[in-house]
């Protein structure tokens, strides 16, 4: 059985200045790791409704200090409400997270990220 590809980006939207001028190891290394999570659980939770489907899924999600997900909603569909709903249980399920670093909490307190879940068969 082939499953298909799963690949994740981020975009960050929303978040300190002194983060913007430059993304430190702390940051990329955390988002690496979060990135790599939600394919693991997205790669342990596939079921046969989304087989051979493509498209990308963005998933606004908002991270506490302490790693768990306060909130995961789509920004933007794929136009299959299959891949959209596996999409958010695969962000929802790899909660909670390393505690972000400092440098990605807005002033709300979370890590408020845009994250591209893309599918392709």
């Amino acid at each position: 059985m082939t499953h298909g590809t799963v690949l994740l980006g981020l975009l960050l939207v929303p978040w300190p200045a002194q983060a913007r001028t430059g993304v430190t190891p702390a940051v990329r290394n955390w988002l690496s790791a979060l990135v790599t999570r939600i394919d693991a659980v997205d790669r342990t939770d596939r079921r046969g409704e989304t087989r051979g489907a493509a498209g990308t899924v963005v998933v606004r999600v908002a991270i506490a200090p302490d790693g768990s997900v306060r909130q995961a909603e789509i920004e933007s569909s794929s136009g299959s409400p299959g891949l959209d709903r596996r999409a958010l249980r695969a962000v929802r399920g790899a909660s909670p997270f390393k505690p972000p670093p400092a440098e990605l909490l807005a002033e709300t307190g979370v890590a408020d990220l845009s994250v591209p879940v893309q599918f392709g068969p």
